[in-house]
């Protein structure tokens, strides 16, 4: 179902532009420029509403969190949604509106620790299949932007698109380091920092797929 579109978009935006990075680009290179006493710099591809990577910036203060979106409509809650916190939004977080296609425009090589995917459109349709971002080819951007030693985490209640990403993971050569088809009844439910969307389906009973894997050849 689509969003209805946002009312006065563009002044709300305008509110929150301090926690957005209108040319990523410019930063390439320098991000951590941002906040220096930062270790390590996480980055959400696609944070929706941005409950999950807001409540994960607040308990990991020692890392540079970025959270990239493609719709503005719904970046545009994620940003609404920080900037409500008591303190507004937390210092190590900021926003961007695009798209994991331009991961390597954004970021250098061997710069970011983590990169989250949580509930990724499935595109479900076999003709879709490259759009998926656990196609090989966002497989070997993920790759290019990792630290040796950094991970991909995903997340998903979508049962096909799960076995397709371990399919293409394992096609790829990535170490896969953990796994579970029923996050919130495995060992690995308690680090984990549910979204708005996980809320819900697991509400309903709906079991969450996770994978953790490094980038080839790291273990």
């Amino acid at each position: 179902m689509r969003m209805r579109k946002m009312r006065n978009l563009e002044p709300r935006m305008e509110k929150c532009a301090a926690y957005r990075i209108d040319q990523p680009e410019t930063l390439r290179g320098n991000w951590r420029s941002l906040k220096p006493d930062c270790t390590a710099l996480w980055v959400e591809v696609g944070c929706g509403k941005g409950k999950f990577i807001t409540e994960t910036a607040l308990l990991h203060p020692e890392c540079d969190f970025i959270a990239m979106e493609l719709v503005t409509d719904v970046i545009l809650l994620a940003l609404e949604r920080a900037a409500a916190l008591p303190d507004g939004c937390p210092p190590n977080l900021r926003f961007i509106n695009g798209n994991a296609g331009h991961l390597t425009e954004i970021f250098e090589p061997d710069s970011v620790s983590r990169i989250f995917l949580n509930f990724s459109d499935p595109w479900p349709k076999a003709r879709h299949t490259k759009r998926r971002l656990t196609y090989s080819s966002f497989l070997e951007k993920y790759k290019n932007v990792l630290t040796s030693d950094g991970e991909l985490i995903i997340k998903t209640d979508n049962d096909d698109f799960f076995d397709f990403s371990l399919s293409e993971l394992a096609r790829c050569g990535w170490t896969i380091c953990a796994v579970t088809r029923d996050l919130h009844n495995s060992t690995y439910a308690a680090d984990n920092v549910m979204t708005e969307y996980e809320t819900a389906f697991s509400a309903r009973g709906k079991n969450i797929n996770y994978v953790l894997a490094r980038i080839p050849g790291e273990s």
